[in-house]
């Protein structure tokens, strides 16, 4: 069974994202921070991560995911750094910027809006840790 790490300060999104993981068989480790979340990948090595962007600070999701992904090979995070990341997003409702992933600036996997629509959470959920699961062999 495939852990699955919710970073998200939104008790109520935390809650449904939860929910919709544990309906499909995923264990859940949940983070209310970015510092908590990357406390919460050395502790845990989850699979994946859904991460909110807007926590601590506007920005402080974006921050997490350089942090997790970066090339330094000295890094804390640097056995994580093929994880998959889904980084969810409530900040087109609120904009209209407009994000999408990119290996230097934003290097998540993919990006969703809140909130989350179960059935196409779950099915990228599940092509993530699938491609990631090929990727190790």
């Amino acid at each position: 069974m495939a852990k699955i790490l919710v970073v998200d300060d939104d008790p109520d999104i935390a809650l449904a994202t939860r929910l919709a993981l544990e309906s499909a068989g995923y264990s859940v480790v949940e983070a209310r921070s970015s510092k908590e979340g990357l406390e919460a990948v050395k502790r845990e090595a989850p699979d994946l991560i859904v991460l909110d962007v807007m926590m601590d600070t506007a920005t402080a999701g974006f921050q997490t995911a350089l942090v997790l992904r970066s090339p330094d090979p000295d890094s804390e995070y640097a056995a994580f750094r093929k994880m998959p990341i889904i980084m969810l997003t409530s900040i087109h409702e609120t904009t209209q910027m407009r994000f999408g992933p990119d290996e230097d600036y934003l290097p998540v996997d993919a990006f969703l809006d809140k909130p989350i629509q179960p059935e196409k959470f779950l099915k990228l959920v599940g092509e993530l840790l699938e491609k990631a699961r090929q990727a190790q062999q």
